[in-house]
């Protein structure tokens, strides 16, 4: 058995399957995008400011997108409390396995939420009070964004994590994690999606009645309003540009035709999103902006189409583990049933207790071998074909085992007693063709 697939909790789920799922992909929406706003509004901050130092409008006008920022990382806090809780329950063992590997970056996320708030909180009502001195305004606006880049790139790597148990082995905390093939481009694609989502939602901030252009000086509101559309446009195509890398970085097993399909209609819809932001940026001062409710209906049908594909990854690329992760605890739980009616009952319910040889199969082999077909490793029938009359031979390949067939995953040692791999060796042997 490797010891990566661990056994199942046997508790049944609190609502049907299909029901969570359509909730966790919801609810992630919902959560998500509020974390867009949140990054995507502390960089494009920090940005205007810095262009602000020689035009004092920007400055103005990054104040105003800063007043954003606490407003949305409240709710992307309170909104991503369901979606962490469903995750929990669909994906228990594999999350808290990923939480364990991921260790000190894992448990920091929440001095870190802690010091993002409070450094977003002083940047935003110290604007008058430090006018003079820009430099250490700044500071406090770059260290809030860097938290609020931190910290979604610590879930990213921890969920990513918990979708391959195949690499649980060879990760040796955060920054492993963090090198795992698809993680960069998962995270280029996540922070191009959040500019681009933001500076749609200020298109609209500043098509408000109540945003005051007034105060911004030579940047008329049609100004500002083209401003966040060319912001929106560029992030756009440049989330067109890594999302191939993304999905050629994923592990072939997690790739599907279903996938490749779902995730490529999202894609062209995302290419008529493009057309129409330009269509926006285009457009005179009196028509800008008209276009925005239809070019937000075709994008969010894109995130919900994008939505549902990587549910879809995380679904085929847990899918194994979890067949594995069920035959082992339907193995334990036969174990245990079985040892209970033993107690019970002298002798136990089926008469009197297993061999040695094949209790200790059922225990310890029984999830990658079945007598005469192919788990994840050989059937026995090859076994006994390989090693006829020859338990010795079963044991010193199972201490130090090879590789003798590239289209089966390398068997990890069993560091067992001597007496038992002999035992178990013996069953395999009686379980010769016809037996």
């Amino acid at each position: 058995m490797d010891p990566t697939i661990p056994k199942d909790i046997p508790l049944g789920l609190p609502a049907p399957v299909l029901l969570l799922e359509i909730l966790v992909v919801v609810s992630f929406l919902m959560h998500i995008l509020f974390v867009a706003l949140m990054v995507g509004g502390s960089l494009l901050t920090v940005t205007l400011e810095l262009i602000g130092r020689k035009r004092p409008e920007y400055d103005r006008l990054a104040h105003l997108v800063g007043a954003t920022i606490t407003v949305n990382k409240s709710l992307a806090v309170v909104l991503g409390v369901a979606p962490l809780l469903i995750l929990n329950t669909l994906y228990t063992v594999y999350f808290y396995s990923a939480n364990a590997l991921t260790g000190t970056a894992w448990i920091l996320v929440i001095p870190m939420v802690i010091a993002a708030f409070l450094l977003s909180y002083a940047h935003e009502y110290s604007w008058d009070f430090l006018a003079e001195h820009k430099g250490l305004h700044l500071a406090l606006g770059f260290a809030s964004a860097a938290f609020f880049l931190a910290i979604p790139l610590i879930f990213l790597a921890n969920v990513n994590l918990m979708l391959y148990p195949e690499v649980w082995d060879q990760v040796r905390g955060f920054l492993s994690a963090l090198i795992l093939p698809n993680v960069l481009p998962r995270y280029l694609h996540f922070l191009t999606a959040c500019v681009a989502l933001t500076g749609l939602f200020l298109v609209w901030y500043a098509g408000r009645s109540g945003f005051p252009a007034e105060e911004l000086g030579e940047l008329s509101r049609a100004r500002v309003r083209r401003v966040f559309y060319s912001v929106a446009l560029v992030a756009t195509a440049a989330q067109l540009l890594f999302g191939p890398f993304l999905y050629i970085t994923l592990p072939a097993h997690a790739v599907s035709w279903g996938m490749t399909l779902v995730i490529t209609c999202g894609a062209a819809l995302a290419v008529l999103a493009l057309w129409l932001m330009w269509k926006e940026v285009q457009a005179p001062d009196e028509a800008i902006g008209r276009g925005l409710w239809p070019l937000v209906g075709v994008l969010t049908l894109v995130v919900v189409i994008m939505a549902t594909g990587r549910h879809m990854i995380r679904e085929t690329a847990v899918g194994p583990h979890r067949d594995l992760m069920a035959a082992h605890t339907a193995e334990y739980m036969a174990r245990v049933h079985a040892a209970q009616d033993y107690v019970l009952i002298p002798g136990g319910l089926g008469g009197e207790a297993l061999p040695p040889g094949e209790a200790m199969f059922r225990k310890v082999c029984s999830s990658c071998h079945a007598k005469d077909q192919r788990l994840v490793g050989p059937p026995l029938t090859e076994i006994v074909a390989a090693y006829p009359g020859d338990p010795s031979g079963i044991v010193a390949w199972a201490r130090a085992p090879g590789r003798k067939r590239m289209d089966y995953p390398a068997m990890p040692p069993q560091n067992l007693p001597e007496q038992d791999l002999r035992a178990i060796a013996e069953y395999i042997l009686e379980q010769a063709p016809g037996t």
